[in-house]
Formats: structure tokens, C-alpha cells, sequence
């Protein structure tokens, strides 16, 4: 099935992945790129991405996948391994819309998954870049991260999320946009499948696992760390640590921007993404 928005000349795919029903948005032709959404209540491909797809559709095939668990895709989540089997159905993903290998952009969650897969020791994307936008490094323990963890469906925990992932106080006081963002993550499955990645064992029946922590050394693909300067998610420099761990590795800052810079800030990072996924 595919659903096309005319004014902007995206389409909405659905794909079975392994079984898993799987919604993309695609546009414009050429060399793909893939874009990866961040992992708050209500994220999904359309709402992470609504600024950046139609300036990349110019120079690039764009793909911009709802994630398992989020948006219109499966509402799965895997206890014992949720980034690796989020990862292998992606990489299944890209395998059957001929875009394995293409360069890579994540936000939030979705970079973040972009860097750990770069550092593991088997990786099963392998892009040829990486683009993580406020993705990676530590994360801040404070009422704005709370804010992501407790949220309970209501307008009021939604306008909470939204005023901690953007700079501009005008976000939180959309109503519009804020109801648009409860709205995706009401969808069947959606609040379910995004509440579970939060839940722990109780102490007394916690297993002892290692620590997951991504080794940026070994990651050696070109690399692009892009910062919110007023990331209320994000403690600040972090990303001078992330990029000074890889090799080559380069990093920006955007001003007037909190965790989410490609939609506070949409002409410069989108001038940034064209720049690095074009460059020799």
C-alpha cells in the first residue's frame, strides 16, 4: 500500500520485513539516503523529519523508516535485545529497498543506534556516513529527562515532552502541535511499545549484564556530530567528547536549538546534511 502527500511529493510505503509490517516514507531519486527518527513518545519518521525530507529529496532518494515500535510500524519491543533486533530489522529493511550501505542520519535515538552499530564488533548496517543529530554521550538527570520517562498520555505530560525537546517555548504552546504529537503516540501499540523499553526488574531479580557503552573508537566511518546549543536533554561539550572519541570524526554546533536542531533550525542543518553527505 503507499499513500502519497502531493504538496510535498512524499510517499508512505508499507513493506512486510521478516513478517513485521514496516511503514517508509520515500522521496525524490538518486543516491539514498536513510533518515532514522528518535525514540520519544510520539516519535515517528513524519514528525522527526517533516523539514528535512524535501530539501534532501533535491539531491538524494530519501527513506525515512517508523522504526519498530513507533509511527505505523510493528508494535514490537524484544527484552533481552532491543537495539539488536531493532538494528537487524533495519538492516533487513534497507536489504529490500536496495539501500544497504547508504549513508545514514539519526536523531536522538536514531543516532544514537547509528554510533553503538558503528562501534560494535559486528556491525550490520555499515553505512558509508553517519550523521548523528543530538545522539550519543550522556544524558542529563534532570525534570526535562523525567519528563520523557513518566509521560502518561495526557496533553499536559505530551506539552512536557515537547517543551524539553525544544529551545523555543512557541513548540509547547502549539496546541495543534502538541495534540499531533499525542496523537502518534496514542496509536494502537504505540505508548505500550515505547513504555516497555523503560521498564527494569525489580533489584531483587536483576541480572547482572554488562554495561553497554559504545566504543567510538572503533567506529570509522566519516563521521558528523550535530548539537543543539540549548539541548535540555544534554549536558554541554558532549559533543566535543563523542567527536574527539572517533577518528576524523567532525562536529557541530547550532544555536537557537534545543535536541531536535533539524526542526528549530531546519535551513542551516539541512545546508549542513547536504554539505557532508555530498563531499568527496
Amino acid at each position: 500500500m503507499t499513500e502519497r502527500n502531493v504538496q510535498s511529493n512524499i510517499i508512505r510505503h508499507e513493506l512486510l520485513v521478516d513478517g513485521l509490517e514496516t511503514s517508509y516514507l520515500e522521496a525524490g531519486q538518486g543516491k539514498p539516503v536513510v533518515l532514522l527518527h528518535g525514540g520519544e513518545f510520539g516519535g515517528n519518521a513524519e514528525i522527526c523529519w517533516e523539514a528535512t525530507i524535501p530539501a534532501l529529496a533535491q539531491d538524494f532518494r530519501v527513506l525515512a523508516p517508523d522504526l519498530l515500535g513507533f509511527g505505523k510500524t510493528a508494535k514490537i519491543m524484544d527484552f533481552v535485545d532491543g537495539r539488536g533486533r531493532r538494528l537487524r530489522h533495519l538492516a533487513r529493511f534497507l536489504e529490500l529497498v536496495g539501500a544497504t550501505g547508504a549513508p545514514c542520519v539519526g536523531n536522538s535515538m536514531g543516532g544514537m543506534l547509528l554510533l553503538f552499530d558503528a562501534a560494535s564488533s559486528t556491525p550490520v548496517l555499515r553505512p558509508e556516513r553517519i550523521v548523528s543529530i543530538a545522539g550519543g554521550g550522556a544524558l542529563n538527570d534532570n525534570e526535562h529527562m523525567q519528563a520523557l520517562l513518566d509521560y502518561d498520555g495526557s496533553i499536559t505530560g505530551m506539552r512536557k515532552i515537547v517543551a524539553s525537546l525544544f529551545h523555543a517555548e512557541s513548540r509547547a504552546t502549539d496546541e495543534a502541535y502538541v495534540e499531533r504529537r499525542r496523537e502518534s503516540s496514542l496509536a494502537p501499540g504505540a505508548w505500550e511499545a515505547v513504555a516497555a523499553a523503560r521498564f527494569r526488574r525489580p533489584v531483587e531479580v536483576q541480572e547482572a549484564r554488562e554495561r553497554s557503552e559504545i566504543a567510538y573508537d572503533r567506529i570509522t566511518a566519516p563521521t558528523l556530530i550535530i548539537a543543539g546549543a540549548n539541548d535540555k536533554l544534554k549536558p554541554e561539550g558532549w559533543w566535543d567528547i563523542v567527536a574527539g572519541a572517533i577518528s576524523g570524526a567532525q562536529s557541530i554546533v547550532v544555536s537557537e536549538a534545543g535536541h531536535c536542531p533539524q526542526l528549530e533550525q531546519p535551513n542551516l542543518v539541512n545546508k549542513v546534511l547536504i554539505d557532508f553527505l555530498t563531499r568527496e
